[in-house]
């Protein structure tokens, strides 16, 4: 379960990184072309990506309660769903089904994770 955790929570910080660093690039399909504004909030969701899922890995490591981090993992992948499928008029076509896709296979790997 160790390093299934890890290498989850791993991907999901190097998301983070990926966002924080190149928003245009990692959202392009599921928002479209950015403005100042969109990258400064997608940058802000990578940073809390990377140190939510940091914190998970470290309490993976040292054996500390898991769960709580988990759920919170669970609760903004399907934030992203939601306001994805409410906002979908004015997203690139297709990204709703993309993030529904993306963003709910996460939040179902994590909550494999959450049961083990």
């Amino acid at each position: 379960m160790k390093r299934a955790a890890i290498g989850i929570l791993g991907f999901r910080v190097l998301y983070g990184a990926g966002l924080l660093l190149a928003p245009d690039k990692i959202t392009k399909s599921w928002l479209g072309p950015l403005d100042d504004p969109a990258r400064v909030a997608l940058r802000a969701l990578g940073a809390r990506e990377i140190v939510l899922h940091a914190l998970a890995i470290g309490a993976v490591l040292d054996d500390k309660p898991l769960k709580p981090l988990l759920a919170a993992s669970i609760a903004g992948d399907v934030s992203d769903v939601v306001s994805t499928v409410l906002g979908k008029s004015g997203l690139p076509d297709g990204a709703a089904p993309k993030t529904a896709a993306v963003a709910g296979g996460s939040a179902v790997l994590t909550a494999l994770l959450l049961r083990a």
